[in-house]
């Protein structure tokens, strides 16, 4: 399968570890007038998640403070907001992130979409319990309220975990499946999108690898092509983001991460919010995708579109490799 990719990290947990030394450094760090912002560089964005809770614990324990909120005093902007996403676990980060989107005037459709769309049924569900009990509410409905239509009805099956379990494979279904959305697009005037988004949403990402295959056999049209003729909007938006993600996730985020530099002004929030999230991950992957995609590494795009400790912060997350 080909969305089966071995996910390569560029943030492994740091050997010979020392919690203490690093939470004691960190203080000496932000003691006192001025801010070694390099030294938060050199710790921070060199440990796991799991070692920069261990360090907030060690800076609790030992110097009776708190890390996040000597953090917040010390540090400002988007290097504070690179730095602080690496102190919270990393479904409290993207339920953070999702919240943002959707607080407030407006809603931001296309962060949702990123954030809810590649993710397996056991990672959604960390991140629908994580958000509740971040906000006291559901997720789902607070998806509800900001949305609507076949958009909303998507997010809302993906969010209750309707997939199927990886691993969940019928190639004769898959036929039947791969007719169902032609007959829903293709082969009728109009779209039904309910099917497009019942099937995307149900079917595992295995499953609708061969849904796709069967589609391309029957209409001699991939799925995108499908997609982009019959639907529009967020669901477009949303079902293509599946798609992509059934197909190679690395390619979805590099994809991402390029429209967020590319042109006039930058999407700082997005490329933030890649980086920290998928440095853990699959962000090697993702930079050998860009790579392969725009001819340049991700790391002179990420260099070009910024400046500073926040420049230097992103680069210690992607690496030079």
């Amino acid at each position: 399968m080909s969305w089966y990719y071995t996910p390569h990290p560029t943030v492994v947990p740091a050997e010979d570890f020392d919690a203490s030394a690093d939470a004691n450094a960190l203080r000496k760090a932000m003691k006192g007038f001025g801010t070694d912002e390099q030294a938060i560089i050199d710790i921070l964005c060199a440990r796991s998640n799991a070692q920069r809770q261990e360090i907030a614990e060690a800076f609790k324990r030992e110097i009776g403070r708190d890390l996040t909120d000597d953090l917040k005093s010390e540090l400002g902007g988007k290097f504070e907001d690179v730095i602080l996403g690496l102190m919270l676990p990393p479904e409290a980060y993207l339920c953070k992130q999702l919240h943002k989107a959707m607080d407030g005037i407006g809603t931001d459709e296309k962060s949702i979409i990123e954030i809810v769309c590649p993710q397996t049924n056991d990672q959604i569900k960390a991140i629908v319990d994580c958000y509740e009990e971040m906000y006291s509410r559901p997720l789902a409905e607070h998806l509800c309220s900001e949305t609507s239509g076949s958009f909303r009805r998507l997010l809302t099956m993906v969010i209750v975990g309707s997939r199927d379990p990886q691993g969940t494979v019928d190639p004769e279904l898959a036929v039947e499946q791969a007719k169902q959305l032609y007959d829903a697009g293709e082969g009728k005037l109009g779209t039904d999108e309910e099917v497009f988004y019942k099937i995307l949403a149900h079917a595992s990402f295995d499953q609708l690898e061969i849904v796709f295959e069967e589609y391309k056999s029957l209409s001699g049209r991939t799925i995108e092509q499908a997609l982009k003729a019959e639907l529009s909007g967020e669901l477009y938006d949303a079902l293509s983001a599946i798609v992509e993600c059934v197909q190679m996730a690395p390619h979805f985020f590099a994809k991402r991460l390029h429209k967020a530099m590319d042109g006039v002004g930058t999407d700082d929030a997005t490329l933030i919010r890649i980086i920290v999230s998928r440095s853990e991950i699959d962000l090697q992957n993702i930079k050998d995708e860009f790579e392969q995609m725009y001819n340049k590494t991700l790391v002179s795009a990420v260099r070009s579109e910024t400046s500073g400790d926040y420049k230097r912060a992103l680069c210690a997350l992607i690496g030079n490799a």
